[in-house]
Parts: structure tokens; C-alpha cells; sequence
């Protein structure tokens, strides 16, 4: 096999009359989404354990195998014994969404550029697997993929050399800041043509999927950066790559380009339906909570829920600021209204461990 020699972009040959009906479908099921987001006073704690999510299954498409519910678990006790190995996919999943953080403030300073993705992949790469591989730095050796221990003669893809690589991500970046005929088809070919450049030794796939958010907030099709894509390729991960594939080897851009339409417009559905599902819960909690803790502290109370919902007593009460006493109040109110479940009971060192089991089931659901 021979290495992959990227397409200079913009590519000539879409076929833009068969896309036409994803095209609309997408950017219609987008909109639905974005409206709702426009509707959401504080979306970025609403919608944090769907944030969460999305750097769980991305990180499971590259093999990692924490839960949701792990990571949270262990954000809310660090101490908590696990295995060397989980509390490395456990870091992992915690870098993605940092970096997705780090971007969003970022492109408040300066639009999406190599040099932001580059700080993006530092980030990614702090302290787990892969942090030997030069995290931030553009490759400058020959990669493949591959089962491990495979030679580079029986590769499943080898990305281009690394000599063409600098000169293919200046065209890429071009293309990004360039005007197409259809942003969702250009955010198409941006995301397969970077992950096809494999600029970086390891780490190429989630950065991919991490900048789909990002072009549609850029390209201010989103209003917030706050798109979750990788639940559909998770549970499409044959015909992702398979799709990916097909375009390094018979140039089947086409495929490619419905292949990712089609997931725009289902994942924006669900996106929707979980979001709706979220807003619904917040509403039931204002009435709820009130009822349950006779507090003064109830929006508090709840924006701490929403924003994280395995917590120990100690983060309830720094992340909310409600007064010690009356933070413990609220807890007892709300665990014996079954508001909050106790997942661990306090002991010696070992702090309660309070868990929202009714956002974590909405979180956690799957439309695939």
C-alpha cells in the first residue's frame, strides 16, 4: 500500500445535486437544535453531562473503556481505588473535555488555525497515552494504522508522507477560511481530509471529531459550540471508517460526504431530544426542589445538579456557595424527597457520594 497523497482543496468532482436532500434535511435539524440552544439561559450547565458524553464516546472510538458514570465518579472521588489503567482512560476522557473548553475560549481571540488545533492536541495528550508521542508537534516520522504489531506492509491506511503533510494542513486551513457552496458539505471534507492528513502521531481521530463542533460554531451555523457527533459514529464505527477508507483508496468523496450529512441530521435529532429531555427535567426540578428543601438556595441548588450530578457534599457546597448548614439541609431534603440517591455512603475518610439518577438515564440513553 502507498501512502495517501492529499487531495488539493477544493475538490472538483462533488456531486452536489445527490446532496441536495441531506443538505437541506441537515441544515433544517440543525436549526430545530440551535433554536433550542438560543432558548437555554445557561446551556453550558444544562447540557454539561452531554459534553461529558460526547468526550466518552469519543475516546471510545479509540479504545478506551470508562463510562459515563465512571468519570463522573471519579471526579466527585478521586481517591477512589481503580486501576492504573482505567484512571488513564478516565484522564483521557477528562483532556478531551478541557480541550473542547480551551477551544471555545479561544476562538475568542483568533479564528481556528494550526496553531490552535496544535495547543488542542497538547492538552489531549497531557499525562495519558500517547504523551511520548510529541503532543503538539506536527509528525515528523511515517505512521500507519494498523493492529498492534502489524507491519506498515499489511497497514489498514498510511497517511502521507511527512514531508507533504506541512504544505496539505496550509491547504486545509485555506480551505476552512474559503467560502463553499455548502458550509455542512465543506465541514464534510474538512473533517475527513484532516484525520486523512493524520497530522500528529496519535490523538488524529478525537481532534477530528472535536473540530466538527467547533466549524459549525465558527461558521455560525451553531450558536454555541455544543454538538455532540461521536454517538453516531460510535455506533457506526464500521461505516465511519469504512467511509474514511473508501476516500484514500477510490477516491470516493461522495460516500463519504452522505455518509456524514445523514449523521448530522440524525445526531442532531437526538441532540435535540435529549436536550428537550434536560430543559423538561430543569422545569420539574424548580418545582421539585422548592417543595422538597423549603430553601432559599433553590436555583443554586439545581444549576449544581445539572452541572454535576455524582458530587460529594464538599463540591456541592464550593461549586453552589450555599452556606455549609444550609447545604447539608438542602442534601438531606433532597436525598429523602428521592431527588438524590446515596451511591456510597460516607465513611472514615470516604466522603458520601450523592448521585441525579434521573440526568445521568436521560444522558446515558441512546437513540442507535
Amino acid at each position: 500500500m502507498e501512502p495517501y497523497t492529499p487531495r488539493i482543496l477544493p475538490l472538483d468532482d462533488i456531486d452536489w445535486m445527490a446532496h441536495i436532500p441531506r443538505i437541506g434535511k441537515a441544515n433544517a435539524a440543525l436549526a430545530r437544535y440551535d433554536g433550542l440552544l438560543q432558548g437555554i439561559i445557561n446551556p453550558e450547565i444544562l447540557l454539561s453531562p452531554l459534553t461529558i458524553r460526547e468526550a466518552v464516546l469519543s475516546s471510545r472510538i479509540e479504545g478506551t473503556q470508562a463510562s459515563l458514570e465512571e468519570v463522573l465518579q471519579f471526579e466527585a472521588d478521586q481517591a477512589h481505588k481503580i486501576t492504573p489503567e482505567k484512571r488513564l482512560d478516565i484522564q483521557e476522557i477528562i483532556n478531551y473535555r478541557t480541550a473542547m473548553r480551551a477551544a471555545v475560549e479561544d476562538l475568542g481571540r483568533r479564528p481556528i488555525c494550526t496553531n490552535m488545533i496544535r495547543d488542542l492536541h497538547r492538552i489531549l495528550l497531557a499525562s495519558v497515552r500517547g504523551r511520548d508521542r510529541e503532543p503538539g508537534e506536527i509528525r515528523r516520522i511515517q505512521n500507519y494504522i494498523a493492529p498492534y504489531g502489524t507491519p506498515i506492509e499489511r497497514a489498514t491506511f498510511i497517511p502521507p508522507p511527512p514531508n507533504l503533510v506541512p504544505d496539505a494542513l496550509t491547504n486545509w486551513e485555506n480551505y476552512l477560511h474559503s467560502e463553499e457552496r455548502d458550509p455542512l458539505v465543506q465541514l464534510a471534507v474538512l473533517k475527513a481530509q484532516f484525520e486523512l492528513i493524520h497530522p500528529f502521531r496519535d490523538g488524529n481521530g478525537r481532534i477530528g471529531r472535536m473540530l466538527v463542533p467547533i466549524i459549525l460554531y465558527n461558521k455560525k451555523i451553531l450558536s454555541t459550540p455544543m454538538f455532540y457527533i461521536s454517538a453516531y459514529l460510535e455506533a457506526h464505527r464500521d461505516e465511519y471508517y469504512d467511509h474514511l477508507l473508501s476516500v484514500s483508496r477510490d477516491n470516493n468523496w461522495n460516500g463519504w460526504i452522505g455518509f456524514f450529512l445523514q449523521a448530522l441530521i440524525e445526531q442532531a435529532t437526538e441532540n435535540n431530544q435529549k436536550a428537550t429531555a434536560i430543559i423538561e427535567l430543569y422545569e420539574k426540578m424548580k418545582k421539585e426542589v422548592p417543595e422538597a428543601t423549603h430553601s432559599q438556595y433553590t436555583v443554586q441548588a439545581i444549576d449544581t445538579l445539572f452541572s454535576r450530578p455524582i458530587f460529594k457534599s464538599a463540591d456541592f457546597i464550593a461549586e453552589s456557595k450555599i452556606p455549609k448548614p444550609s447545604a447539608h439541609r438542602v442534601l438531606k431534603g433532597l436525598t429523602e424527597a428521592d431527588i438524590l440517591t446515596v451511591s456510597r455512603e460516607g465513611k472514615g475518610k470516604s466522603p458520601t457520594i450523592y448521585r441525579f439518577s434521573r440526568l445521568i438515564a436521560i444522558t446515558e440513553s441512546s437513540s442507535w
